[in-house]
């Protein structure tokens, strides 16, 4: 944090990179602090959610721009009430830099979570979530290194403990302009 106030972290990557995790050491680190979930304003649609795919329907991608416009209304919200933001999610490809306009806070951190394919496949093997559908490690990991702009602080977590992460992060994230 630079001393400005309340500050947002946006914090993504693939399922099993360690988001939820490292965003909550973090938040658990930073002064005043809130821990935005973006998954959950998926899981509020209750009747017509549409899943995303890997050829998503105009709903699946409406429904994901809805989705990213509250998470990012709900970060705006608790910085203008003086809370230090982490917004937690996974935002690939193009919906990133959307996502990055749609937060109004400044400073805006950006962090990519991008632990190794190996590295993901293994975590996801021990978790009790099973969170990739359609998807395959490879086919997310893909759209992540191809698809994604550099924007942010890009990590390579695989070997790192969510100690050193969250320390990564408050030593190099620099905000996005």
């Amino acid at each position: 944090m630079d001393g400005r106030g309340a500050a947002v972290h946006l914090i993504t990557g693939v399922q099993a990179a360690g988001k939820s995790t490292v965003a909550q050491a973090l938040a658990e680190r930073l002064p005043r602090s809130a821990h935005v979930r973006g998954d959950a304003f998926r899981r509020f649609i209750v009747g017509g959610r549409a899943e995303m795919s890997p050829d998503p329907s105009r709903e699946a991608l409406a429904q994901l721009r809805l989705r990213h416009r509250l998470a990012a209304g709900a970060a705006d919200t608790y910085a203008e009430a003086g809370f230090n933001v982490v917004l937690q999610d996974v935002v690939l490809g193009e919906m990133l830099p959307w996502l990055v306009n749609q937060i109004r806070t400044r400073p805006l951190y950006v962090v990519v979570l991008a632990p190794q394919p190996k590295v993901i496949a293994e975590r996801e093997r021990g978790r009790a979530k099973k969170a990739y559908g359609p998807f395959t490690v490879d086919d997310l990991d893909r759209a992540l290194r191809e698809n994604t702009p550099r924007m942010g602080l890009w990590l390579d977590s695989s070997g790192q403990s969510v100690e050193e992460t969250v320390d990564e992060i408050l030593e190099r994230a620099v905000p996005q302009e």
